[in-house]
């Protein structure tokens, strides 16, 4: 398939322990599933700061720039879309405030053990356990829908440059 669009997003998530924390996204693009939080990266901003911004705007609390580590680098793509989603995921283990639902996502810890696959995009349990046991994914997704996942390449890197 060839792309016309690339289009660049984030997502961060944060762990505190043994826990991590996900949004329950209420409207919009994957309505209806547990992920981390982000979105669009806006003009003069990088994706680092995209994904620090959507957190407070999604979940409330701030995290500082020096403890957000870039984990994996995703590409998706959708059966007869010609857009390709460039993800950037952070992970961040220190923030200040307390989680607070937003109108787009409703925050909940869950366990690093317990994660709600089930209830999450389809290729998260592919990736997001290597990426919370420490290590760093780079992956590309193709999907009919937003269920079917038709193709995927999934491997663990050691850095991003």
């Amino acid at each position: 398939m060839s792309q016309s669009l690339r289009k660049l997003y984030t997502i961060i998530f944060v762990r505190e322990g043994t826990r991590v924390l996900l949004g329950y996204k209420k409207r919009g693009f994957g309505q209806g599933r547990w992920n981390g939080f982000g979105g669009k990266v806006e003009s003069g901003e990088t994706v680092k700061e995209g994904a620090v911004r959507e957190l407070k705007e999604e979940a409330g609390i701030d995290v500082p720039h020096q403890d957000v580590e870039k984990v994996a680098d995703l590409e998706f793509t959708f059966e007869g879309e010609k857009t390709l989603m460039h993800v950037h995921v952070f992970l961040a283990q220190a923030f200040t405030g307390t989680p607070t639902e937003s109108e787009e996502m409703r925050p909940r810890w869950f366990s690093v053990d317990e994660l709600p696959f089930s209830d999450m995009w389809p290729d998260d349990h592919m990736w997001l356990p290597v990426v919370l046991r420490g290590g760093k994914v780079r992956a590309a997704f193709h999907f009919r829908g937003h269920n079917d996942i038709l193709s995927q390449r999934v491997e663990e890197v050691d850095a991003f440059t």
